[in-house]
């Protein structure tokens, strides 16, 4: 009987192991949807699935619906790679849900591409400038943008696209147009005003879904926007005639990037997996594929004719926000965005 026993027993526990290292084969990465997904899924994951015999699955948000995820999840987390947007990035981190990343190849990574104590990376830079339709400007016989001012043109109206303030290209936005009116991330009132009398009136919708964006400008709806060198670039490669424009007073830099996420029983191929995204060969596939301006500086990139890329010295004009002051405000600069912009 006792021989009977020890046989269920290691059958059990034989069955207990099993099920937790299937329960590790399976890793879940939370990031951007659209194009950016699609990327993911086609050229980034299953080389890593393979190496690792792991299946990914993908969480498709935007930053906030990603940390509002998490939030939501927090005595439970099912992530365990978040891909979000600087600004974001750093709540997240005060929040904890990012744990340190070990074995990040230091000297290979931009120093501008690392967080405090390695707590979250960026996987790749990203220029929020000025999209537009090059076949529309070119049958119009209109110059193409230059300037951030060139927005509030009437003849734009309602054929002008920008992200809502939850989204870090529209806090972009907000925080130019603030600046350009004397204030600036401490003083956001002039961006606001501007927002409403000049920018405001030609804007035909504040559009937060990348597949969205890129419907409006196939449509013909709209043919300029506010938006990341990233996405514009993806749009370009399905053939679109996209143009894309550093605007003159500076495009805005943003870091696209990801942390492991803290948790009870973390998953230890998430440290691998974030890893492996800043490796030459990944940040090369993100570079072509995506339009991302490199973090690992052994990364071989050739710059687009068509997009141009954020790297060597547009990468160092981009201008950074001040994020500590933009997160202490952002929520009541949210609601009053809802009140005053997006009724």
């Amino acid at each position: 009987m006792g021989k009977v026993l020890a046989v269920l027993a290691a059958a059990a526990l034989a069955a207990g192991f099993g099920g937790g290292a299937q329960a590790q084969q399976k890793l879940v990465v939370a990031g951007y949807g659209g194009s950016f997904e699609d990327i993911m899924r086609k050229d980034i994951f299953p080389p890593f699935g393979k190496q690792h015999g792991v299946e990914l699955d993908y969480v498709a948000g935007n930053s906030t619906n990603t940390v509002a995820r998490l939030q939501a999840q927090k005595s439970n987390q099912q992530i365990d790679v978040a891909i979000i947007d600087d600004g974001p990035m750093y709540q997240a981190i005060a929040l904890g849900f990012c744990e340190p990343i070990k074995g990040l190849p230091a000297d290979d990574i931009y120093p501008t591409a690392r967080y405090k104590a390695d707590k979250a990376v960026a996987i790749g830079l990203v220029a929020t400038g000025i999209m537009y339709n090059k076949k529309v400007f070119d049958e119009k016989k209109w110059a193409p943008p230059t300037s951030w001012k060139d927005l509030k043109d009437p003849k734009y109206k309602k054929l002008l696209v920008i992200p809502p303030l939850n989204n870090t290209y529209g806090l972009h936005a907000l925080v130019e147009y603030a600046r350009e009116g004397g204030g600036g991330e401490k003083n956001i009132d002039p961006g606001f005003k501007t927002f409403k009398d000049e920018v405001g009136p030609n804007v035909l919708v504040y559009e937060p879904s990348p597949g969205k964006m890129t419907e409006l400008f196939s449509s013909g709806q709209a043919v300029v926007s506010v938006w990341g060198s990233g996405r514009a670039k993806a749009f370009a490669d399905t053939g679109f005639p996209v143009g894309f424009v550093y605007p003159k007073e500076g495009a805005y830099a943003l870091l696209s990037s990801v942390c492991p996420v803290a948790k009870q029983k973390t998953n230890p191929l998430a440290q691998a997996f974030v890893n492996y995204l800043v490796t030459p060969e990944v940040q090369e596939k993100l570079a072509t594929a995506y339009g991302y301006g490199p973090v690992n500086k052994k990364a071989n990139v050739k710059d687009d004719e068509r997009v141009p890329l954020p790297i060597g010295q547009r990468a160092s004009d981009l201008i950074v926000i001040d994020w500590d002051t933009v997160n202490q405000n952002r929520d009541d600069w949210n609601r009053r965005w809802t009140r005053e912009i997006e009724r």
